[in-house]
């Protein structure tokens, strides 16, 4: 039986449904600390039982993104703070080929915010 946040993923179209699998796959690999929940009907990331980030698509883009719980904490010039107070996004274009250093790098920097 399929789960919420399985269909999720699997009921999105291409090329968006393929960047968020890549994520899905991607994220949890950053530390062996970080496990996926379906929280507030999304994709959620959890790193040592606090939470550290999460998937979602942008309403207005359409594009996926990374949101980023501790974001404003980070200083990275494609991190958007738009109009939320503690988190910060990195849109990720799906018709591009995907930033993998670019986020591996941005996460690392969040994932020393929890140490």
């Amino acid at each position: 039986m399929l789960r919420p946040i399985d269909i999720f993923f699997l009921e999105k179209e291409e090329p968006v449904k393929s960047c968020l699998l890549f994520l899905r796959e991607f994220i949890p690999k950053l530390d062996r600390r970080i496990t996926e929940e379906w929280k507030y009907g999304l994709p959620f990331y959890y790193l040592n039982g606090r939470m550290f980030c999460y998937i979602w698509i942008h309403k207005k883009l359409k594009q996926p993104y990374i949101g980023i719980v501790e974001g404003n904490k980070l200083n990275h010039p494609d991190l958007l703070q738009e109009k939320r107070a503690r988190m910060k996004i990195l849109l990720i274009d799906p018709a591009k080929d995907i930033p993998v250093k670019k986020i591996k790098l941005i996460l690392k920097e969040a994932i020393a915010l929890y140490k």
